[in-house]
């Protein structure tokens, strides 16, 4: 008998069915790392292929766009494949793709390799979040799954943070081609963790059901939505797909996954030059505190991972969060606080957003059909591409238009937006389990 079998005869809170946990979530975790990481890859390559073959920044962006935009689109439809063969090895094609693009960027002779090579990548990106949720909901403990969530969103950042670290020293000792086949080597050796940990990846544990849910209520929360209690993954894809269009929860996510993109996408791209025109922070410093922003926010999603046990009703916990984040940015947008002062808002205003996260996972979960679980994740977590395709440009028109502090208070804007529609998509799920 495999030891994922054995873990899952134990009691349920056994010490092996917690080592299984654990070994879930740090496979998980490594893979999602990937994700990140491998986002960053071509950004960290401009200047080499500036100098390699001549392009202009629009050229480098471009292969950006490429990858986010194959991302976005493969993102909301990957999630009917996971729940139809299985995560596991979804999973696997994905870190396949960004191996091979890597390789590719290594050998490239020209701008087609390389826009094939962000494409490739891009499709690789658009499996992740589907197949971890759905590895997370169906293989790991309700006891730990806060946990879960909470290490998937740290070790995401994680892999952002490695990437500039990692290729400036490959280019360093080496050059641009032996970063781009390191990374892929970085990716070969997790994608060997997840082979080996291929039985504690697959399948599904049927007695973990979401935390203060009975078989009895989740049978009639289907009911109370309108749907048979067939699984959904057994269902065509059309069928699928109009049964998600018809709940109004899932629509609500998908705004809220936009909003919340649309705020990071403000602070990611205008807090430095806000901090200096409003505050006379200069770029390194302010350039500090987008990074403490980012070690705040990884910080507070692992007390989130403890909080959110700590009541059923984890929407309270986002809206209190993104309503606490939003002031701190509404008091930044004000211009009345120091620079000193300014800059412990940033990062205050990270922690918060960050606590959020686990208990956001949490909620989607809640309102999740059966059967469906990598398809709702894709689709709501789509939401966060749209936003972040959307806010760059908006917030941009504002600087330009004389408007220094409109990007901090349109991140509150939609932080408030985003935590309303939390509540609301708690609504749905608490009026399901009375059912």
């Amino acid at each position: 008998m495999s030891a994922s079998v054995q873990a899952i005869s134990s009691p349920m809170d056994s010490a092996a069915v917690r080592r299984r946990d654990w070994l879930i979530i740090s496979l998980v975790g490594a893979a999602h790392s990937c994700s990140h990481f491998f986002q960053l890859v071509l950004p960290t390559l401009y200047l080499s292929l500036a100098n390699e073959y001549g392009y202009d920044f629009a050229q480098l962006g471009l292969l950006a766009s490429i990858f986010f935009l194959i991302s976005s689109i493969g993102q909301a439809s990957s999630g009917f494949i996971v729940d139809r063969v299985g995560p596991a090895p979804v999973l696997r094609f994905g870190l396949v793709c960004f191996v091979v693009s890597g390789l590719l960027i290594a050998t490239s002779n020209g701008y087609a390799m390389l826009a094939a090579a962000a494409a490739i990548g891009g499709i690789g990106n658009s499996v992740f979040h589907p197949v971890d949720y759905s590895i997370l909901n169906h293989r790991v403990s309700p006891q730990r799954l806060g946990h879960g969530f909470s290490t998937h969103g740290l070790t995401g950042n994680l892999g952002w943070a490695l990437t500039p670290v990692f290729m400036a020293g490959f280019i360093y000792l080496a050059d641009w081609r032996t970063a781009a086949v390191a990374a892929s080597v970085l990716v070969a050796v997790v994608l060997f963790m997840t082979w080996l940990g291929r039985d504690m990846l697959a399948g599904r544990n049927e007695e973990q059901r979401p935390a203060g849910r009975e078989p009895q209520a989740e049978g009639k929360a289907v009911q109370a939505a309108g749907q048979a209690e067939a699984d959904l993954s057994k269902q065509s894809v059309g069928r699928t797909l109009q049964t998600l269009l018809r709940q109004p929860a899932l629509w609500g996510a998908f705004l809220f996954f936009a909003c919340t993109s649309i705020s990071l996408s403000a602070i990611q791209n205008y807090t430095i030059p806000m901090l200096g025109s409003v505050y006379g922070v200069d770029k390194v410093l302010a350039g500090s505190a987008l990074s403490g922003y980012m070690i705040a926010a990884a910080v507070g999603m692992v007390a989130g991972g403890f909080l959110v046990s700590s009541t059923p009703r984890s929407e309270l916990i986002v809206f209190i969060t993104l309503v606490l984040a939003a002031v701190f940015f509404t008091l930044l947008a004000s211009g009345w606080v120091g620079p000193a002062l300014a800059l412990v808002f940033v990062a205050l205003a990270g922690f918060f957003s960050g606590v959020s996260n686990p208990s956001r996972d949490m909620l989607i979960r809640r309102v999740t059909p059966k059967g469906a679980t990598g398809t709702v994740y894709g689709l709501v977590y789509s939401g966060m591409d749209v936003g972040a395709s959307l806010a760059p440009v908006g917030f941009g028109l504002m600087l330009d238009a004389g408007l220094t502090r409109g990007p901090w208070m349109g991140a509150a804007a939609s932080f408030v937006v985003a935590a309303v529609l939390a509540m609301a998509v708690g609504q749905v799920a608490a009026t399901r389990a009375k059912a």
